[in-house]
């Protein structure tokens, strides 16, 4: 059984996040399954948690239940919940 989080893996998941556009969000499960691994959503949670990359719009990735979820960091100051409204993803 391969890494989930082997450096091929985060790169598939990256590219997945860096092509959700604004105002759309996937899930955490959804990003898995577009980047080849569909059981790895836990995977795809610590990727963007560790991400330091302020292009990958780590903020568009959101919890099946259609809830936010964690976001660690403040984009120009604002929060997860704030950048998605802006983005016109939620009201």
């Amino acid at each position: 059984m391969s890494n989930p989080f082997s450096l091929k893996f985060k790169d598939r998941v990256v590219a997945v996040v860096k092509k959700i556009p604004k105002g759309k969000t996937l899930s955490y499960g959804q990003v898995a399954t577009a980047a080849g691994r569909p059981k790895a959503a836990r995977a795809v949670g610590t990727i963007m948690a560790g991400n330091q990359d302020k292009t990958v719009p780590c903020h568009r990735v959101i919890l099946s239940s259609g809830k936010i979820g964690g976001y660690n960091g403040l984009r120009d100051g604002l929060s997860k919940e704030d950048l998605l409204r802006k983005e016109g993803a939620i009201r």
